[in-house]
């Protein structure tokens, strides 16, 4: 009389049992499928390398950021120097006349931008062939461009922008700033006299 509930009951526990153990396997296999994915990603791409270089050479820049005669830092794999290391997010900042949000890196230019809900500013730092481009671009454009004289091998400097070459390697430093560009001229010349102290 009791046989059939009692094999009930011992059907029901062994289906317990093994949707159980079903679980296990499945949330174990889970944890180790994550780890195996963490372990096998691919790397970075250039945007997160940049950004990261970028922020890798923040606490340089700072430290060069007194008026120091700082090395500019070591050059990447690729052989060209991190723009984001030539000027200190300070210095930018102090050029721009706003606070500004963390440098991005693409190839050979560094890109500081206000904030949205700022005043309109960025500082761009261009090095190497990307300098040397821009350089020719704004000399193309007709914007005039005057000797700094005593500055690196060679510079110039213009209402907004400042060009720099020392011992073969070139920097610009380009302002976008809603402003009388008198105003600029000091600040624009003194970052040439730092930039070519580091180069």
């Amino acid at each position: 009389m009791y046989r059939p509930v009692i094999s009930r009951v011992r059907v029901a526990t062994r289906a317990i049992l093994l949707t159980f153990m079903i679980f296990i396997s499945l949330g174990l296999a889970g944890c180790g499928a994550s780890d195996d994915d963490d372990a096998t990603s691919s790397p970075p791409s250039a945007t997160e390398s940049a950004g990261a270089a970028a922020g890798g050479n923040a606490g340089a820049g700072a430290a060069a950021g007194d008026g120091s005669t700082t090395a500019l830092p070591a050059a990447s794999p690729g052989g060209t120097v991190n723009p984001c290391g030539v000027i200190s997010q300070p210095e930018a900042e102090q050029l721009a006349g706003t606070a500004l949000a963390s440098a991005e890196a693409v190839d050979e230019t560094c890109t500081y931008v206000a904030p949205p809900n700022g005043p309109t500013a960025q500082v761009e730092v261009r090095v190497g062939q990307t300098a040397q481009n821009y350089y020719a671009a704004e000399r193309g454009t007709g914007h005039q461009l005057r000797p700094l004289p005593g500055v690196g091998d060679e510079a110039f400097i213009g209402d907004y922008a400042v060009f720099v070459t020392q011992d073969g390697f070139s920097v610009s430093v380009s302002l976008v700033r809603s402003n009388d560009p008198a105003e600029n001229r000091g600040p624009l010349e003194d970052l040439a006299r730092t930039i070519a102290g580091r180069l």
